[in-house]
């Protein structure tokens, strides 16, 4: 089966089907390139819906990768940022193996065809050239042809007619003879053209045509055949990557199964649980029978006036909140910046002040006091293992010191041993800093979980209220002392303190009278009391206060009947009544 013989007279339309073949490839190119170019841009859109969805850096979002199901959901984000530079790779892989590749045989096919096409008509510009040659001769043989005839038929009727001269007829025969003669010239160069043609027609429809056609068939077989391998193709660079996808797939699986709700669970307990016992049993109160005013233990004529009489031990007092019982918010909560605060008191006039004792440069005490005593546990903890690490990282580079001055010793020609040594005595006092700071956390962590005796402080309201203890402080100036590190830490109280038995505190909740107003507090700045037992007061806000510092930095105030909670005391100006001991403030 030959183009060359089957279709030896469609060179027109073999022409046509080849330029047809032609744009079937280049829009099969166009087609590729189009889904390269989707390629990258799904790819793309993947990456910025994995880029913004993953959390911020030092933002409460990283907080929250914590649970398996927020660490899981991260892992799905970069298992689909590879899935998305799969998809890269598929545009990257059609582009070189099959649009490039594509392009540059276009331009080959295109180069060969018209050789192809060129030789075709070459030979048939041949072939009609002869063909209009032996037309010629044919016609040039035919009028000689008629010429001799009427020459000789001239010449019949001159020598018939007997007023004719002979010389005429003479004449007229020569003539003839001269006729017959061309048409003889003219019939043999007619039968030579024409076997001449003969013979090149012969190679032209058997020879030259069909070894073009041949050349031309093969070349749109290779054409078909180069489609046929790039389609091939196309479906390859999918399927190379199929293997990566599906274990881009399988680990977005294995982060799904590896989702705890017991451990998260458990986590919300741990990031939350604040340590407290829950409140006992309220007791029922008679108001049946007729029953004495008790005066509230924090009231100043009575326990501070004296400041040595022992509670008793079945009062039942109303001078302290359970922490789960009331909370109350301002609409405005914003905390006046510490630096603000501390500019406040420097250009205030006279007054008794007292500091909290805080980590130098940072936002919150050094002891983490001002958190529930299992956060603070858990930060203690933490703290101690970041502590402990540095101690490793230091210890293993003096030790790496320590080997490659021993190498100097032994060949002095390496370096000089003694180069090492300021090197070797800074991290020396460093290990020493960093062990003087465990300890010092460490006594901490003893002391929440209870391995340590407390110290001699007076014990700490347990309103659950933690928050603005750092910049709090308490009534009689403690002494600062310096920590090996260089941080302040607040100094056992020198004051005698009174222990309050714990069972005396379910019996709080049993008075019948609220606590008698003892003097008025203006509030210095905006305090937001998030947790249970305080109360949020707004800059410049004056209310009545209940209860005066007892040295943990804490107040406690009323704005109304059915408001009232603690506030830090640094955070209002107090003003109590002219029977008490002066008006105090606290910063």
């Amino acid at each position: 089966m030959s183009w060359g013989t089957e279709l030896w007279d469609q060179f027109d339309n073999l022409e046509k089907h080849t330029q047809w073949g032609i744009d079937v490839l280049e829009k099969y190119i166009k087609f590729v390139k189009e889904r390269t170019e989707i390629e990258l841009s799904y790819a793309k859109q993947l990456r910025n819906l994995s880029k913004k969805y993953q959390p911020k850096k030092n933002s409460k979002e990283e907080e929250e990768y914590r649970y398996t199901s927020t660490r899981a959901f991260l892992a799905t984000l970069n298992e689909m940022n590879d899935y998305a530079g799969q998809h890269e790779v598929i545009s990257e892989n059609m582009t070189s193996l099959i649009t490039g590749e594509l392009t540059r045989y276009v331009q080959e096919l295109k180069q060969e065809r018209k050789s192809h096409f060129h030789d075709g008509r070459k030979a048939q510009q041949h072939i009609e050239t002869c063909w209009k040659q032996l037309e010629a001769s044919k016609r040039r043989f035919e009028r000689d042809c008629k010429e001799a005839d009427r020459a000789q038929q001239y010449f019949e009727k001159m020598d018939a007619d007997i007023n004719v001269t002979k010389a005429d007829v003479e004449k007229a025969r020569q003539q003839a003879q001269l006729r017959h003669q061309m048409a003889e010239d003219s019939k043999a160069e007619y039968s030579s053209t024409l076997q001449k043609f003969n013979s090149e027609q012969h190679e032209h429809y058997y020879t030259h045509i069909p070894n073009i056609f041949q050349k031309i068939q093969e070349m749109e077989e290779r054409r078909i055949v180069r489609i046929g391998e790039s389609m091939k193709t196309f479906a390859e660079v999918d399927r190379q990557v199929i293997p990566i996808i599906g274990k881009c797939l399988d680990e977005i699986t294995k982060a799904a199964e590896s989702v705890d709700h017991k451990n998260d669970s458990q986590m919300v307990i741990e990031a939350f649980k604040s340590g407290f016992e829950p409140p006992g049993d309220i007791d029922f109160e008679d108001f049946t029978q007729p029953m004495k005013r008790t005066v509230s233990e924090s009231s100043l004529s009575n326990s501070r006036g004296d400041g040595k009489s022992e509670p008793k031990f079945g009062s039942k007092s109303k001078g302290k909140l359970w922490p789960f019982i009331k909370k109350n918010k301002s609409p405005k909560q914003q905390k006046e910046p510490l630096s603000h605060r501390f500019n406040e008191f420097m250009t205030s006039k006279p007054k008794i002040h007292c500091f909290r004792s805080l980590k130098r440069g940072g936002a919150g005490p050094e002891d983490f006091s001002n958190l529930p005593p299992e956060q603070r546990r858990k930060k203690l903890q933490q703290k101690v293992d970041e502590l402990n690490r540095d101690i490793q990282k230091e210890m293993d580079s003096r030790d790496a010191l320590t080997k490659m001055k021993d190498v100097y010793v032994k060949n002095p020609q390496m370096g000089d041993a003694a180069s090492v040594d300021h090197r070797l005595a800074e991290l020396g006092q460093n290990i020493e800093k960093l062990r003087l700071e465990v300890q010092k956390f460490e006594g901490w962590l003893a002391e929440v979980e209870g391995r340590l005796p407390a110290r001699p402080e007076q014990p700490r309201r347990q309103s659950g209220v933690y928050e603005a203890q750092n910049a709090s402080g308490v009534n009689s100036c403690a002494q600062d002392r310096e920590s090996p590190d260089g941080s302040y830490t607040e100094e056992q109280s020198q004051e005698t303190e009174m222990k309050v038995p714990a069972t005396d505190f379910d019996d709080e909740f049993d008075d019948e009278e609220p606590l008698p107003t003892i003097g008025t507090c203006k509030a210095l700045y905006t305090f937001e009391g998030q947790n249970e037992g305080t109360i949020s007061v707004a800059e410049g806000e004056m209310l009545y206060v209940i209860e005066e510092d007892k040295g943990d930095g804490w107040t406690r105030i009323r704005r109304n009947e059915d408001e009232e909670g603690y506030v830090p005391t640094s955070y209002v100006e107090v003003y109590l009544d002219k029977n008490a001991k002066g008006a105090m403030t606290y910063i």
